[in-house]
């Protein structure tokens, strides 16, 4: 169960994580604790699946990177091998399984053109995938989610 003290603390990281060499000491700082109180309760809170993972966002654009969301058409008794292979890509970000025809879509950012090209040719040929979209962004929205605790 959530202590108040894991709410704020949730809370604050969401938006405020500083850019410091001990980003958690500078937190417990504000939060009015120490930095392993803060460490301790992070650990929990991940243990025990309120937190899948703390990382910066990065505009990849901006970095020179290209992306693409992909739908695929694949057998559902195919789906868990072709999602695992997907997966040992590095620039896969997300990847669902669907319902309806296309029924995988995963998003895949790369460095360049070529090697996305690349990375999906390899993808439409694997076994059991019929077709493949590349759908790539156009233009980018910028949405900010904040879970207030």
């Amino acid at each position: 169960m959530l202590t108040d003290f894991d709410k704020h603390l949730l809370n604050y990281i969401q938006t405020n994580l500083p850019l410091t060499s001990r980003p958690f000491a500078e937190v417990a700082k504000e939060l009015g604790t120490d930095e392993t109180t803060v460490l301790e309760r992070l650990a929990w809170l991940k243990s025990h699946g309120y937190i899948r993972r703390i990382g910066p966002f990065f505009d990849s654009a901006r970095l020179g990177y290209v992306s693409t969301l992909a739908a695929l058409k694949a057998p559902p008794e195919c789906i868990p091998a072709i999602a695992a292979a997907i997966n040992r890509y590095p620039g896969i970000t997300h990847n669902y399984e669907r319902e309806g025809e296309y029924n995988l879509w995963f998003t895949l950012l790369t460095a360049d053109q070529n090697q996305q090209e690349k990375i999906l040719d390899e993808i439409r040929a694997m076994p059991g995938v019929s077709k493949l979209l590349s759908l790539p962004a156009i233009k980018k929205y910028k949405v900010s989610v904040e879970f207030q605790l």
